[in-house]
């Protein structure tokens, strides 16, 4: 168990610096090599969060043979083939999220690293936050009662650029994709998979949704309101409410560091910190699944993704919102 993880990044945008960050305060962890279609950037990133290697080609890091397993964090439409090329050269993967478009990349993302034995998650970093493990903990033991409605928000005022990642539809933009995604990744968590889907958006003219609202509903009659939306600060909150009182994951949710308990009148609050930037407990998930030897998280595993993202490729289709891929 004292064996190190050698680690490769494709993709060296913001996520990814703040992982480097993460990756350097984990003992068991080494940035073994970086790439970039820009050498040059490669290097500025490597020399910066000091990695062994600098590539200015994925191809040419998927091939390395002292790396362990890659995190790939390129833009949302890029996932799957950049998962594939990592995936085909034996390389164990943390893709972030959306793992895929679609279901149908997503599915194929698994069957490739299950017919190869090979490791593969989500990087959906809010599963293994601290919070988000007392917030299970809270409702497996009761403190609540019975769940009856969830109501999340996501929302950030972006600014309107066709190009940028967020509005442009060859990269995967859209709130949905990019923020939708943890509201409905906390109702999958704590309320199941639903069995009806409501959903409205306002749609740009470069096709994406900058705003989405949605409705789930479940068998035992409990909902789900959730929104996204880059055209505005939203309060980023969550609020889980049972028969016998209520959850309050503090603003961000996602990632949050304080859960209010609301019971018969009174309130307690629970501080909850997190170290660094938060993705060091993602980072160790992957470290003990490769220690020993497992393909998959038991906290994420890929059935989930393939929930999850099925789940959203309803809500796509209930706003009319399509991606080639």
């Amino acid at each position: 168990m004292n064996k190190q993880i050698n680690w490769g990044m494709i993709g060296l945008g913001k996520i990814a610096h703040r992982f480097a960050e993460d990756l350097m305060r984990s003992k068991r962890s080494k940035l073994q090599g970086v790439a970039s279609r820009d050498i040059n950037k490669a290097k500025e990133f490597g020399s910066t969060f000091n990695s062994v290697r600098c590539y200015g080609s994925y191809e040419e890091l998927a091939c390395d043979p002292d790396i362990d397993v890659v995190y790939i964090a390129t833009p949302h439409a890029f996932h799957h083939d950049h998962t594939m090329i990592c995936l085909k050269n034996d390389k164990a993967v943390l893709c972030e999220k959306p793992m895929g478009i679609n279901a149908g990349e997503v599915k194929s993302m698994a069957e490739e690293a299950r017919s190869r034995n090979l490791f593969l998650m989500e990087a959906v970093w809010t599963r293994f936050i601290p919070a988000t493990a007392k917030l299970l903990e809270l409702i497996h033991d009761d403190v609540i009662g019975d769940l009856s409605f969830i109501r999340s928000d996501f929302g950030f005022r972006s600014a309107h650029d066709p190009e940028s990642r967020l509005y442009n539809k060859a990269l995967g933009g859209g709130s949905l994709l990019d923020i939708g995604i943890y509201p409905v990744y906390l109702s999958l968590l704590t309320l199941g998979i639903p069995t009806e889907i409501k959903a409205m958006a306002r749609i740009t003219e470069t096709d994406v949704d900058s705003y989405c609202s949605m409705l789930l509903s479940y068998e035992n009659g409990a909902k789900a309101v959730l929104e996204s939306t880059i055209e505005a600060d939203t309060p980023t909150e969550a609020y889980l409410h049972g028969s016998r009182g209520s959850l309050k994951l503090h603003s961000r949710f996602h990632h949050s560091e304080k859960i209010t308990i609301s019971r018969n009148g009174k309130e307690e609050i629970l501080d909850i910190k997190y170290q660094g930037n938060g993705l060091i407990y993602e980072i160790e998930e992957v470290n003990s699944c490769l220690l020993q030897n497992r393909t998959e998280s038991s906290k994420l595993p890929l059935q989930t993704s393939l929930n999850l993202i099925t789940v959203l490729d309803q809500i796509k289709k209930e706003i009319g919102l399509s991606y080639s891929s």
